[in-house]
C-alpha cells in the first residue's frame, strides 16, 4: 500500500475523533476522563453544566468514534478513555503539522530564491 493512500486511509480513521471533539462539552468530558481516570456518569456530571442525559448522550457520541467505552459496575456505568484512538489522532495531526512545515519550507526557499 502506498504512502498516500495510508495518510488518506488515517485521515478518514481520524475523521469522526475529530467530529466527537468538536463540541465543547464532549471535549471537556474527554479533559477530565484523561484528568481523573475512569468515572461514573454522576461524577462526569458534576460541574459539567449539562444535565445528566446530556452527559450520556455525549458519552455515547464518543463512543461511536472509539475514544471512550463504558463498563457496568453494579449499577453504574464507569466511562474510561481509549488512549490508542487519540494517540491516533494525534499521529494524524503530527503528519498534518509535518506537511504543512514542509510546505512553508518550499514556499520560504522560493521567495527567498533558494533552490
Amino acid at each position: 500500500m502506498s504512502r498516500g493512500r495510508n495518510a488518506a486511509t488515517a485521515l478518514k480513521d481520524a475523521a469522526p475523533v475529530f467530529a466527537a471533539l468538536g463540541e465543547t462539552t464532549r471535549l471537556r468530558l474527554v479533559a477530565r476522563l484523561c484528568h481523573e481516570g475512569p468515572l461514573s456518569i454522576a461524577r462526569l456530571s458534576e460541574g459539567a453544566g449539562v444535565t445528566r442525559q446530556a452527559v450520556t448522550k455525549h458519552l455515547h457520541t464518543l463512543a461511536e468514534a472509539g475514544l471512550v467505552h463504558g463498563t457496568r459496575s453494579g449499577r453504574e456505568r464507569i466511562w474510561q478513555l481509549e488512549p490508542k484512538r487519540l494517540e491516533n489522532a494525534r499521529r494524524c495531526l503530527d503528519q498534518i503539522s509535518t506537511q504543512w512545515d514542509a510546505a512553508i519550507d518550499r514556499l520560504r526557499a522560493f521567495v527567498e530564491g533558494k533552490p
